[in-house]
């Protein structure tokens, strides 16, 4: 289970800066002028948008406990209201609601070498990561792909911190400067040590190929963070099943398409929930019985195979009834 995040806090958008053509970065500051929570690399907040939607945005800048907070929104073309909330509707001066920060993308600190992988927006985790093994002197390799230069951000920041680095090294790659073609993640990974620790963020096809080309190392070397929750394989058929609640011993029926989250909430339970999109780990929840069908981008390999939770926004049951513990 994920651990508890801080307290909600309230902060003010001090900034927004066009970083490309389709991102923007907002800084948020503390409205009272005291430090916010400690940050660390890969660590993201929870962003209440509207009373009703809630989206989980990663930070960047190296651990330490900071007076803002900077998030970078790309504008997603399939965008559930998130994005397109952020590039339309946010301005200086507004007030938001935030919860955070949490890691569930923890940079290793007993790494021989860090072998990071970003894909266009990915890069926001992947540059806090860097800039904290910069800054403590650690080894570390970015290999940073995007369409073109002019869709990558903070790229000027990093090439600058790179030039002068001692200790990391940069491989840029720009779809359009390649005829199209993607970056070769395989060959990527082969010039990694065999004892380093990889790091990939990105879309889904990136990682995919990632998974796959990584699929030899030790499995706690590798590592990843999605941007949603990975789709149901073609075929997969989204029946009804009935969940159990275990502390009161209530029983639902959940439809073929409604969520186990949609109907608890229709119920008046109280649960927690962040993003509903499978990323954020807000409405992770212990499993008493039965079989999850695990949907989410959130849970490892190993913590899916264990059975031992859910992610009640999107996964769903492999058995026709599964008892959870709410």
């Amino acid at each position: 289970m994920s651990s508890l995040p801080p307290a909600p806090a309230r902060l003010r958008v001090r900034s927004i800066t066009r970083q490309t053509p389709t991102v923007l970065s907002l800084v948020l500051e503390s409205i009272n002028r005291e430090p916010l929570p400690a940050i660390r690399p890969g660590d993201h907040i929870d962003l209440r948008l509207t009373p009703t939607m809630v989206r989980s945005y990663s930070l960047v800048g190296h651990a330490g406990s900071p007076m803002r907070y900077e998030i970078a929104v790309a504008l997603d073309p399939k965008s559930r209201g998130g994005s397109r909330h952020v590039h339309e509707k946010i301005r200086v001066g507004d007030e938001l609601d935030i919860a955070g920060p949490r890691n569930l993308f923890e940079l290793r600190q007993d790494a021989a070498h860090s072998f990071l992988i970003a894909g266009g927006i990915g890069i926001t985790p992947i540059w806090s990561m860097v800039q904290e093994l910069e800054h403590q002197g650690r080894s570390w390799t970015l290999c940073y792909a995007a369409r073109s230069r002019s869709h990558a951000a903070y790229l000027e920041e990093i090439e600058a911190l790179s030039s002068k680095s001692q200790v990391g090294r940069l491989i840029t790659h720009f779809d359009d400067e390649t005829g199209g073609t993607p970056l070769d993640i395989p060959a990527a990974l082969a010039s990694a040590p065999k004892d380093a620790h990889l790091y990939c963020c990105g879309p889904a096809p990136m990682l995919a190929v990632y998974e796959q080309a990584a699929a030899g190392r030790p499995a706690d070397h590798v590592h990843l963070e999605r941007f949603a929750a990975e789709e149901a394989p073609s075929g997969t058929d989204s029946t009804a099943f009935e969940i159990i609640l275990a502390k009161s011993g209530k029983k639902l029926q959940v439809p073929a398409d409604r969520t186990i989250l949609d109907v608890i909430l229709d119920n008046g339970i109280d649960a927690p929930y962040g993003c509903m999109q499978g990323v954020c780990g807000m409405c992770e929840v212990a499993v008493v019985e039965g079989v999850p069908d695990h949907r989410d981008g959130i849970l490892s390999t190993s913590a899916k195979q264990s059975n031992g939770s859910i992610v009640i926004c999107c996964s769903r049951s492999l058995t026709r009834s599964l008892t959870i513990d709410l």
